[in-house]
């Protein structure tokens, strides 16, 4: 960390003039891999933040001649980007989460529908959390990187983790955003993936103690094999809105067809040759 420290003072300036509510900034396994905290709060509040905070972050690393980036996975042999979701609920009446158990170590029904929900859903929403190209090699080939829709207590191969702390403090962390993401439809989605949940009043699997990778995959691995699965979900589509979706799903399946047709350098190392 103390190699950015120049960098990251002027970034703490930046956020305090901006009053984003940064917590903490660690250090996390990949190179020059950073990670950032927001305080909890309310979802728009948090999406505008995290939007300012790309712009700051940016402007920070331009300002001492270097690159900041958000690419879900900027370098092969590195890990990549996620921007994990912690989500909880509150009644706005009595102030208490309702995610929260009766009793202390039990959840409410309520988190039970939504973690359910997330299950069913997010595999569907994943044009949204996974909205390039480059978002799924992240996906593909990062060690924690998640590959299905399971949940865990503290369980980090998990999708979806349930971090062991107070009744108050019950929430879920989904783990499937990249770090490329529109924050604002990443956290629609999420939310609107657990609220099909609690209206269909969905059951999550059993929680998963050992690793999830041994699962297998749930989740789409293309952007292609993602905009199929969200046209197709009829209550996404209704929930998102089927104008936004039709639109943002035109524009997707267009830059993968932009995409598919660069010739690539690997193909031309080991195939131009050798076919």
């Amino acid at each position: 960390m103390n190699e950015f420290d120049p960098i990251l003072d002027l970034m703490y300036d930046y956020c305090e003039a901006m009053e984003l509510d940064v917590d903490t900034l660690i250090h996390e396994s990949g190179a020059a891999q950073l990670e950032v905290n927001f305080e909890h709060a309310d979802p728009l509040s948090r999406a505008d933040q995290v939007f300012l905070f790309k712009r700051t972050m940016r402007e920070a690393a331009m300002r001492h001649g270097i690159y900041a980036t958000f690419l879900a996975k900027p370098m092969e042999n590195e890990p990549g980007s996620s921007m994990h979701i912690h989500q909880s609920l509150v009644d706005t009446e009595t102030g208490k989460n309702v995610f929260a158990g009766a009793r202390k170590g039990q959840h409410s029904k309520t988190f039970m529908h939504y973690l359910g929900g997330l299950q069913k859903y997010v595999p569907a929403a994943m044009a949204i959390f996974g909205p390039n190209v480059n978002s799924y090699r992240r996906l593909a080939f990062g060690e924690v990187s998640p590959k299905n829709v399971q949940w865990g207590y503290d369980n980090r191969t998990c999708g979806l983790r349930v971090p062991l702390d107070t009744p108050e403090n019950t929430r879920v962390e989904s783990r499937f955003a990249g770090s490329d993401v529109n924050p604002y439809l990443a956290l629609a989605a999420t939310l609107a993936c657990g609220y099909l949940g609690i209206q269909e009043k969905l059951e999550p699997t059993p929680p998963l103690a050992g690793s999830a990778h041994a699962k297998g995959y749930d989740l789409p691995r293309s952007l292609e094999e993602a905009i199929v699965l969200l046209r197709k979900s009829k209550p996404l589509r209704a929930m998102l809105g089927e104008r936004f979706v039709k639109a943002y799903t035109s524009v997707k399946e267009k830059e993968h067809q932009t995409y598919l047709r660069v010739i690539s350098s690997w193909e031309r190392e080991f195939l131009l040759l050798n076919v």
